[in-house]
């Protein structure tokens, strides 16, 4: 059974049709990138599994459940968190502040659990546990702001453009970080810029084109595929 199937998916903004019968299937433990231009759908795709959009025809099932009508809050609950695009984290809060947020679903031995996790994974932030968010390096509040969704302890993680307008240093770092999470068995749902670093290490990918989920395959097969390398590859 597939962790994360979308069926028939529509969503608009307004009159207008941003996702268009949408369909797909995630197995558990996967990691999933989906490829396209900008304005394809997306941002809009992420933002409807995690309940932030609402669907306006289809259905989303999590492990068999229909989550299609549940709220955010209850979905995060289910094991779901994303990482928005831009990061958004909390400026005026404590590194440990956003952190602490982020494990709202989960009690607090849980949640002190979830501090030390996230301080062995990324050592900088303990470093700056009481330093305010806001005065971070972009790449530090990435790093945060992927903490912070893995403190609701998350079966699916859905990450938006998690290396944008990072260095090409820090982008390495980020990637690294992805792939320690997928080798502990969270699933991953990525949208990615830099197409061509998350098809590497992608299981399945898509591609989505005016927000229809047009091609599907592994990575390999999308790096070795003349016209998703000239779309989306630069080459």
């Amino acid at each position: 059974m597939a962790m994360l199937e979308i069926e028939g998916l529509w969503a608009h903004y307004g009159r207008g049709p941003v996702l268009r019968e949408v369909s797909f299937k995630i197995a558990g433990e996967e990691l999933a990138v989906l490829v396209g231009a900008n304005g394809a759908g997306k941002t809009t795709l992420m933002r409807t599994i995690s309940g932030v959009r609402p669907a306006s025809r289809g259905r989303i099932r999590f492990n068999g459940r229909d989550i299609t009508a549940m709220p955010a809050p209850e979905r995060v609950r289910l094991g779901i968190a994303q990482v928005p695009e831009g990061r958004q984290v909390f400026p005026g809060l404590s590194v440990e502040d956003n952190l602490v947020l982020g494990g709202y679903t989960r009690p607090r031995r849980e949640v002190q659990q979830g501090l030390r996790r996230a301080f062995e994974m990324f050592p900088v932030l303990g470093s700056k546990r009481q330093e305010l968010a806001g005065m971070l390096s972009g790449g530090q509040q990435q790093m945060l702001a992927i903490a912070r969704a893995l403190m609701s302890q998350p079966r699916l993680l859905l990450l938006d453009e998690p290396s944008m307008g990072l260095s090409p240093i820090l982008v390495k770092e980020i990637f690294q970080t992805i792939q320690s999470l997928r080798a502990t068995g969270v699933t991953i749902f990525l949208v990615e810029q830099n197409a061509r670093a998350a098809l590497r290490i992608a299981d399945r990918a898509f591609v989505m084109e005016t927000g229809r989920v047009v091609q599907e395959g592994t990575g390999q097969e999308f790096l070795a595929n003349d016209r998703v390398r000239q779309a989306y590859l630069g080459q």
